[in-house]
């Protein structure tokens, strides 16, 4: 591509917008140019907002820190900005699925991380080398949200989009069971032991909605 593509990273801050910044470093197509978050960082640049809350393994790319955050609320000012957003934002499902409709009638394409879409019937829920034709309901969702550019596209759950590829290459077997065990970590937050504490010693071995998933998502 001559020109990169100028991305806005929803919910930057947190754990998962974090980890859209570092795997963005020095993308050949993309170039993160806008982070947005709650009002409490808004106004405040990158670097000074996540303060010693920076979770990657990398250091923060030089390019990011001096980026003065925006208000996520603040659409149409976010949208103005951008080509495209990604979403990683850390609301209650309703407000997600607000927000994100909202970005998307601004004409801009969201790709959210999130869950609150999964099930809105014209919203494609995609692993791009397993089911792309999958992006051909977009069409239905402009014509409902009224527009000509603005759409959202969702990914699977963590855990489910890294072995639908497996269930894919058995799909020609015929296979009528499969058995996933998940290993999850201590906190999908980036949470440790160190300011966690209480989770020393403590075993929480089951996570509600994980089943569910599980068994609704791959199909």
């Amino acid at each position: 591509m001559s020109e990169k593509l100028k991305v806005g990273i929803l919910g930057g801050t947190g754990m998962v917008g974090q980890r859209f910044i570092s795997l963005l470093e020095n993308h050949p197509w993309f170039e993160v140019t806008t982070i947005a978050a709650s009002p409490r960082s808004a106004g405040k640049r990158y670097e000074d907002a996540i303060g010693d809350r920076w979770k990657m393994t990398t250091p923060m790319p030089e390019a990011v820190k001096d980026i003065v955050v925006m208000n996520v609320n603040e659409v149409e000012k976010v949208a103005s900005e951008v080509d495209f957003v990604f979403s990683a934002v850390d609301m209650s499902k309703d407000e997600i699925r607000a927000i994100e409709e909202a970005y998307a009638k601004t004409e801009t394409p969201v790709v959210s991380n999130n869950s609150a879409h999964r099930w809105t019937p014209d919203v494609p829920m995609v692993v791009p080398e397993i089911n792309p034709q999958h992006m051909d309901v977009i069409k239905y969702q402009k014509k409902r949200l009224g527009t000509k550019r603005g759409f959202i596209a969702v990914k699977p759950n963590c855990s489910i989009q890294s072995y639908a590829p497996v269930l894919t290459a058995w799909k020609e077997f015929e296979p009528y069971e499969v058995v996933a065990t998940t290993y999850q970590a201590i906190s999908g937050a980036g949470k440790t032991f160190k300011d966690w504490p209480e989770m020393v010693e403590n075993i929480i071995p089951y996570i509600g909605g994980e089943e569910e998933k599980s068994e609704k998502e791959p199909l």
